[in-house]
């Protein structure tokens, strides 16, 4: 029996490898092709390499106190108060720590909240213990924002001493002018409504802080880890501004903020963009002559990565932002129930939300270590090209006259629209996979459950002084989930889906690595693939498409059995009556004499599958 101590003196028996060994190896696998082919690529422009030396020299960032465990915050927005409360009560007896209060039209409320009333506030929170080391924070919106002073209300009428209740009040006017487009009045009235109300708070004993910069909008848009830090930190100093304007001191103002932003799948990105966050404030800080004090950083996972069709999958994708935003020193952490993008999720959905987080703390022990990636060679590369590149982003706002002034000249929206597009095309692409909706559809899935709950109208301003291009909200899947949709229409109207045959050639070795990517390929659009034994006969072939009553046929093999047989294949199909003929592959030098055997189209890995797909519905709308 071997100890640790042998295993390590076992290892140290083997020569060390080197880069340069490493570099070797990849070589040889290569084969001539580019090294780069190995490099990534951010939205951002920042390349990942696929290996790195261990980073010399770097600290912790300096965030959540070590072994504190994040605040496990659960969203309460069922737009009835008593269920609400039903809700808040049975979150906190199993194991959140904290209340996140969405209220009607903020962010990500999607299409459910509370009212803003005295009333319903104290009867969400009924039975709720608000000094019992509880969170409680705010979704607001600006006809919303009134509840924090119900809340105040509330405590003081429960004779609770409001430094004993940790309330992070949520005010954020910036964002919220950024999703909306519209403002009751200019900044430079609004900064002065704003100071005041966030010293009221203060005067009136609650911790705090009350004053949030929100990412969420920015990736909700689709913009870049980059341009969400840049928007934050641009958001923050204008904060800062306000309140120093109405006489508070610079180092108390800095303890009024607080940041959340989105965590998505994209583990590395999102370990970098929280750790980078804590980095930016810090030199904001130090900018304004005050000591550096840890950033308050509240998480929620994001809402482009959800789906409506296999929603489960969700579930995975929002493990792995809840774990990138606990490793990356988040403070709290909101996930976002898989059903979310169906309606308002029931219990079964809201419990995996918590429990999630309740995993990953206490049986994965994840708050353990403080900034477990300090060190990584990728992660502090990347946290500190992302701090770079945001801070040169930030420069251009404050260059532009702050965020408010980038708002109203349209350059956060056109900057944010640049990369969203890029994204679109990479999902379109299958780049960027959706799985469940780009990505291994399930035709067939039984529709996940939601409460039958109708979505709500969003309160609006009354008043509007200043109207800008709002920043969109969307999930990256839609376009695909639109198709889908379409499909269920027709499988509703006539019974039967979309179909396509798929014209496998030669045998099961030849035919199923390409059989299986057009299957996927069609399906993502709710086209169901109708598969079939490999033929080597054209006419029996074409028999058999005839037999399948499908519009759309697909030819799939090898391009070794493409060269013997798709010519006399597509020739014999299109004599039986195919219109529109697709070959699974590139078509290389047949290109011509394919074409002009009736092969219309060629799927491949990167082809743009929305387009084909939609012009595929096209098809089968003029046979």
């Amino acid at each position: 029996m071997t100890s640790a101590t042998d295993d390590l003196r076992l290892a140290a028996d083997f020569p060390q490898a080197s880069v340069d060994d490493w570099r070797k190896l990849v070589d040889g696998v290569l084969k001539g092709a580019p090294y780069d082919k190995l490099v990534g690529k951010t939205y951002d422009g920042l390349k990942v390499q696929p290996i790195y030396d261990r980073a010399k020299g770097a600290g912790a960032v300096v965030g959540r106190a070590p072994a504190a465990p994040w605040q496990v915050m659960q969203r309460i927005d069922h737009p009835d108060a008593g269920q609400a409360n039903a809700q808040a009560l049975l979150d906190l007896e199993n194991g959140a720590t904290g209340l996140t209060l969405v209220m009607a039209g903020s962010i990500n409320a999607n299409g459910y909240g509370l009212d803003a009333s005295a009333a319903t506030i104290e009867r969400v929170l009924d039975g709720v213990m608000l000094d019992a080391g509880i969170t409680i924070d705010f979704n607001l919106s600006r006809p919303t924002r009134n509840v924090v002073q119900h809340f105040a209300a509330l405590v003081n009428h429960r004779k609770i001493d409001p430094a004993a209740v940790d309330m992070r009040a949520s005010i954020n006017p910036i964002g919220g002018f950024a999703v909306s487009g519209t403002s009751p009045r200019p900044w430079n009235e609004l900064a002065t409504s704003f100071g005041r109300m966030v010293s009221e708070l203060a005067q009136s004993g609650f911790r705090g802080p009350f004053a949030v910069a929100d990412g969420r909008v920015i990736h909700n848009a689709g913009g870049s880890e980059a341009q969400e830090l840049s928007f934050v930190i641009a958001s923050a100093v204008e904060y800062l501004r306000a309140l120093a304007g109405t006489g508070v001191p610079l180092d108390t103002a800095c303890g009024m903020i607080y940041f959340r932003m989105a965590a998505d799948a994209d583990q590395f990105l999102t370990i970098a963009k929280f750790r980078a966050l804590r980095k930016l404030w810090a030199r904001i800080a130090d900018a304004c002559g005050v000591a550096p004090k840890a950033a308050y950083v509240t998480a929620e996972t994001a809402w482009r990565m959800l789906t409506r069709r296999d929603p489960y999958v969700n579930m995975l994708r929002a493990t792995m932002a809840t774990f990138s935003a606990g490793l990356g020193g988040a403070d709290s952490i909101a996930v976002l129930p898989h059903t979310a993008a169906l309606g308002l999720p029931d219990a079964f959905a809201r419990r995996v939300a918590r429990n999630t987080q309740l995993i990953l703390l206490e049986e994965a022990n994840l708050a353990k270590v403080a900034d477990p990636a300090a060190g990584s060679g990728a992660i502090e590369d990347l946290t500190s090209n992302l701090c770079k590149i945001a801070w040169s982003q930030f420069q251009t706002i404050e260059a532009a006259g702050g965020i408010w002034a980038a708002l109203e000249r349209d350059l956060v929206q056109k900057n944010v629209a640049m990369v969203r597009a890029e994204r679109q095309k990479a999902v379109a692409r299958r780049k960027d996979a959706m799985t469940g909706a780009s990505e291994f559809p399930n035709l067939h899935e039984e529709p996940a459950d939601v409460l039958d709950v109708a979505p709500l109208a969003a309160p609006q301003e009354t008043v509007i002084a200043v109207k800008i291009e709002p920043l969109p909200r969307l999930r990256l899947a839609e376009p695909f989930e639109t198709l889908r949709d379409r499909s269920d229409q027709i499988l509703k109207a006539s019974g039967q889906r979309p179909r396509v045959f798929l014209a496998n050639l030669g045998s099961a070795a030849d035919f199923t690595a390409r059989a299986t990517f057009a299957k996927s390929f069609f399906e993502a659009g709710g086209i169901e693939a109708v598969d079939s034994e490999g033929f080597s006969d054209p006419s029996v072939l074409a028999a058999a498409w005839k037999a399948s009553g499908t519009a759309l046929v697909c030819i799939c093999s090898s391009d070794k059995v493409y060269l013997q047989q798709a010519v006399g294949a597509a020739r014999a199909l299109t004599a039986a009556g195919a219109k529109h003929i697709y070959l699974a592959g590139r078509p290389g030098e047949q290109e011509a004499a394919l074409r002009d055997s009736g092969i219309a189209d060629f799927i491949v890995a990167g082809g743009d599958v929305l387009q084909l797909l939609r012009e595929a519905y096209g098809q089968m709308e003029r046979t």
